[in-house]
């Protein structure tokens, strides 16, 4: 009687067999994830160095990076802790290799108050990159004052919103207020020449604007030079081609809401052909985009809604030559799209000239996009 019920319940040879059993289906099933895996993740490697005209899946890669990263760790400690070597090896080599990226993403928390440091230094500019949605909270009620008042509070000596609504901005007070404080360069107006209205990319100044223009269309693309201290400072204010992902595509990635098989099948190929096409469009904006950057031989500071993962096309092609502030002196996981699982940091603040002195993402919902507040100083 104890012989049967110790080998029913796991004891004894044909329990063992069991076991084996298992673990060898276990194996085989973590083995076909594991190819899977490690294959995204060796192409993720690649998504930021292909267009995606000609590569059209590389753009949603980008996306799940962090995801698929992760997920090669997991898998490389399960065969190490398994003592699958070949596995382990393999998986671990790709791991190794991604080390390179994961500053893109993520960086240790460390003790150094780099924010301390830059509030004692004269010499630091203060910049504000923000989307601001035309100023319409989730609640579809403006947002105007709350954001005026948070730009007040944080005295950013440069800002650049993009989605800018002049209509309502000229209703508040507190912007009439702003505007004695700053220097604007408005963009797209379509009135009289003394009317903001039309406005979506907007540059506000502490310093003096010495002149401003237009790179791509004033939704797109727009610069201002300002004068800091002796030196001439060229700000690009960018808001690139949306994903075109609207609120019920947000719901349907995040929530898992129902939906009958064909209809789920519709919506994802509506989404996946809308990201391609919108990452080709995209592409061929920054291409111009970072061409001037790159002709321009002043300090310049690159600001704005990139609509872009850092494990991107449009990423490596903006950011070559210049200094990300988050990835120097970040911390943590930033994140600065309030969806999608709060995963992604697509609003960015580079600069070439400059050294990066503090970085933060400030948790405020009054847009779907957090603003990203970053310190710099003029480097030699």
């Amino acid at each position: 009687m104890a012989s049967d019920y110790y080998n029913e319940y796991g004891g004894g040879p044909s329990g063992k067999r069991r076991r084996s059993l298992v673990m060898r289906l276990v194996d085989l099933v973590l083995t076909l994830v594991t190819l899977v895996v490690g294959v995204t993740m060796v192409l993720t490697y690649f998504v930021p160095y292909v267009d995606p005209g000609r590569v059209w899946f590389f753009p949603v890669l980008g996306l799940a990076a962090p995801a698929v990263y992760v997920a090669s760790v997991v898998l490389t400690l399960y065969w190490i802790i398994r003592w699958r070597w070949v596995r382990a090896g393999v998986m671990l080599a790709i791991v190794v290799a991604g080390l390179f990226k994961v500053s893109l993403f993520w960086r240790p928390e460390i003790r150094r108050s780099y924010a301390a440091e830059a509030a004692f230094d004269r010499g630091a500019v203060k910049v504000m990159s923000y989307n601001v949605r035309s100023f319409y909270g989730e609640d579809g009620r403006s947002s105007v004052d709350d954001i005026l008042r948070l730009i007040e509070e944080q005295a950013p000596d440069l800002i650049c919103l993009q989605e800018f609504n002049a209509r309502l901005a000229e209703q508040s007070e507190e912007f009439t207020l702003l505007g004695e404080k700053y220097e604007i360069a408005h963009f797209g107006r379509t009135q009289a020449p003394d009317s903001v209205y039309g406005s979506t990319l907007t540059i506000l100044s502490k310093y003096r604007i010495l002149r401003s223009d237009t790179v791509l269309t004033p939704s797109s693309s727009v610069w201002a030079d300002v004068m800091v201290g002796e030196d001439t400072v060229r700000i690009f204010n960018n808001h690139l081609r949306s994903t075109a992902i609207n609120a019920s595509d947000n719901q349907f990635i995040t929530s898992h809401q129902f939906l009958s098989d064909t209809a789920r099948e519709t919506k994802i190929r509506s989404i996946v052909t809308r990201l391609r096409e919108n990452s080709v469009l995209r592409a061929a904006q920054v291409d111009s985009i970072a061409q001037v950057v790159g002709a321009t031989r002043t300090r310049r500071i690159v600001c704005g809604d990139f609509n872009d993962t850092p494990m991107s096309y449009v990423y490596r092609t903006m950011a070559r030559g210049l200094r990300d502030a988050f990835r120097e002196c970040g911390s943590g996981y930033a994140h600065t799209f309030r969806g999608f699982y709060n995963t992604l940091r697509i609003d960015y603040v580079l600069s070439g000239g400059f050294e990066p002195l503090s970085y933060e993402v400030l948790s405020v919902d009054y847009s779907d996009h957090h603003p990203v507040v970053v310190r710099l100083r003029k480097s030699s």
